[in-house]
């Protein structure tokens, strides 16, 4: 396969991710009547894909410093099948359940003013957490897509170059992604 295929592979997939995404969070394309009773585990699941990618990366840095290129291979492609079964998660999770509002709380999906100042200054931490995530979660995913593809043909060099970016985005977005969990998660509306 050619570099022009790949790029043009990795660009597809990236955006088509990202208008999934979109789309089911902006509710364009309305879920269910009624609402199964999983839904409300995919969140804390999400969270623990998260977290367990956060402990793989870390470990599959230790090994690569060790210069053990086949455990740091297969840290890395657990890192990124558990990153992949976290977007599926996602995904589903956003197209099932009504949109869950930071400082909703009594669960009505509007926060009002009184309840905004019940949550205090907490919630701009939050929005600035979620809203660096979001960014860095779209766009490190073709770094990584191209991470990967290097890494697996062993282009060293090539692959050291993407990863110096992608290694510390994809970090910081799983480590993110349980602290909005654990952020957010007691305003989710379990039925």
């Amino acid at each position: 396969m050619s570099d022009k295929f790949i790029f043009r592979f990795v660009a597809a997939v990236s955006i088509f991710v990202l208008l999934v995404v979109i789309v089911l969070n902006r509710k364009i394309i309305p879920g269910p009547a009624e609402i199964p009773s999983f839904t409300y585990f995919l969140p804390k699941l999400n969270a623990i894909l998260n977290g367990s990618c956060t402990v793989l990366l870390l470990i599959s840095l230790y090994y690569i410093k060790q210069k053990n290129v086949t455990m740091h291979k297969r840290l890395n492609i657990m890192a990124f099948c558990f990153s992949s079964l976290f977007l599926v998660s996602y995904i589903l999770f956003h197209y099932l359940a009504p949109e869950t509002k930071y400082g909703d709380l009594n669960a009505d999906h509007i926060v009002t003013p009184e309840e905004k100042d019940t949550v205090g200054s907490i919630r701009y931490v939050y929005f600035a957490i979620l809203i660096s995530h979001i960014i860095l979660a779209a766009g490190v995913l073709p770094l990584i897509l191209l991470s990967f593809y290097r890494g697996l043909q062993m282009q060293v060099e090539k692959h050291r170059k993407l990863v110096r970016w992608a290694y510390p985005i994809w970090l910081y977005v799983t480590i993110t992604g349980v602290i909005v969990y654990l952020m957010i998660s007691p305003y989710y509306q379990i039925n």
